[in-house]
């Protein structure tokens, strides 16, 4: 054993016994802490011994986003699907979806964690999706020599392999019997890496995005809200990007020219309160207009959804799209739910990490913008425009279609090894 695995199990031995510590300062954490010691509970309860397993690990919300599509030809009827998360803004936000008969936290990457969860669910087949690469967890399933796959991966030159530090987990990339990457780039990262069993397949979220125009997505509210009016939705947005708008949002309050749905990232602690207070005028909340409270929507500007479960539903009422997470540091959130409708996306100036974002900005069918002048420009470019505002849109919903099909190959692939993992 490399001294650099020693330091790693040391040091994550003991983050799990510093975590319910940490946790008194900090909400996330203190989720993640009591969410990891209660996945024992869940794992015990619901897990048929009789009954073969299928695991799959996601980060967030949107891997999870991501998996959907193959979640959704899983055989349920024959496997127990096992889906864990590592985030609580994954888990807190799907620990009740129907497509998986166990939801949980993954326990840390510590030794005894690891084994005492493989030993419990006992995968017939694990699924890891874009990049969960947890030496211990992989290291074990490889020594258990069971079937695993990446789903949607992205490999980079600046990821820990490469680093001196973190080449001794490239050997743990061999429990992958396959991984299925997002783009070239990937695949030429990963070969330098050594590993040839790999094939670019793309994205499974164009699959997942372009199954939600075809839902119901009519929300009567929403509609008598905009009342004929453009249409500017704000998904996911953190207090940076409301800063860049914030004067277009006041001067638009004024003139009524357009009407705004804004979405927080979060919708919890009092962050729409916060969000509001933020203005210089009053927006009203959903749960307001929901619960029957009178209010004159024909003259107000902007709603603010303060409830989760909405945003991909409002975005189809969107004439231009901003997703949000692009100006901070949080992280840029899923361009595909907007795009997918067929309407221009802007976003902030931090995307790198993102190769959709860019693509699609070679394409024209994005803007990335960087302070306020910028996003007023655009913002009235776009909604003063209507031939440059249909193009973009039209650019957008083309490129989701020409993108689908990555599910398909996963799929694929999984009925060789077994059948009987999916259903047809």
């Amino acid at each position: 054993m490399s001294i650099l695995k020693c330091i790693y199990d040391t040091g994550s031995a003991f983050a799990k016994a510093c975590l319910p510590v940490a946790g008194f300062f900090n909400k996330k954490i203190k989720l993640g802490s009591q969410g990891r010691d209660n996945s024992w509970h869940i794992l015990d309860s619901k897990i048929k011994h009789t009954v073969p397993k299928i695991w799959v690990h996601v980060a967030s919300l949107g891997e999870y986003e991501q998996i959907v599509p193959v979640l959704e030809k899983l055989n349920r009827k024959k496997y127990q699907v096992v889906l864990t998360f590592f985030s609580p803004s994954g888990y807190e936000n799907k620990r009740d979806t129907k497509l998986a008969d166990i939801v949980c936290y993954l326990p840390i990457d510590a030794v005894s964690c690891v084994n005492k969860f493989i030993s419990l669910v006992d995968p017939s087949l694990a699924i890891m999706v874009k990049y969960e690469f947890w030496p211990n967890y992989l290291n074990t399933l490889n020594e258990k020599h069971v079937p695993t796959i990446l789903v949607s991966g992205i490999f980079r030159k600046n990821m820990s392999f490469h680093k001196w530090y973190g080449s001794w987990m490239k050997s743990s990339l061999e429990a992958f019997d396959h991984f299925f990457l997002q783009n070239e780039s990937s695949l030429q990262e990963l070969a330098a890496l050594g590993f040839e069993n790999a094939s670019v397949s793309g994205d499974t979220r164009f699959d997942r995005a372009s199954q939600l125009i075809e839902h119901d997505n009519s929300i009567p509210l929403l509609k008598e809200f905009i009342d004929g009016h453009p249409c500017l939705v704000v998904g996911s947005s953190w207090p940076a990007d409301i800063e860049i708008m914030k004067s277009w949002l006041e001067e638009n309050n004024i003139s009524k020219r357009c009407k705004v749905i804004i979405a927080p990232h979060e919708v919890g602690g009092g962050k729409p309160d916060q969000l509001i207070d933020s203005l210089n005028y009053s927006p009203l909340k959903w749960t307001s207009i929901q619960g029957g409270e009178m209010h004159d929507l024909k003259n107000t500007s902007t709603l603010i959804i303060d409830t989760i479960g909405l945003l991909t539903k409002a975005y189809s009422y969107a004439d231009v799209a901003y997703v949000g997470g692009g100006m901070g540091t949080s992280g840029l959130h899923n361009i595909l739910e907007a795009a997918t409708y067929g309407v221009p996306v802007v976003i902030g100036k931090n995307y790198e990490k993102y190769p959709e974002a860019g693509k699609l900005e070679d394409l024209g069918g994005l803007f990335s913008v960087k302070n306020s002048a910028k996003f007023t420009d655009i913002a009235n470019k776009l909604f003063e425009d209507d031939f440059l505002r249909d193009k973009t849109g039209m650019i957008c919903g083309h490129w989701i279609n020409s993108n689908t099909g990555a599910t398909d190959q996963v799929l694929e692939y999984l009925k060789t090894i077994d059948e009987e993992f999916i259903i047809f």
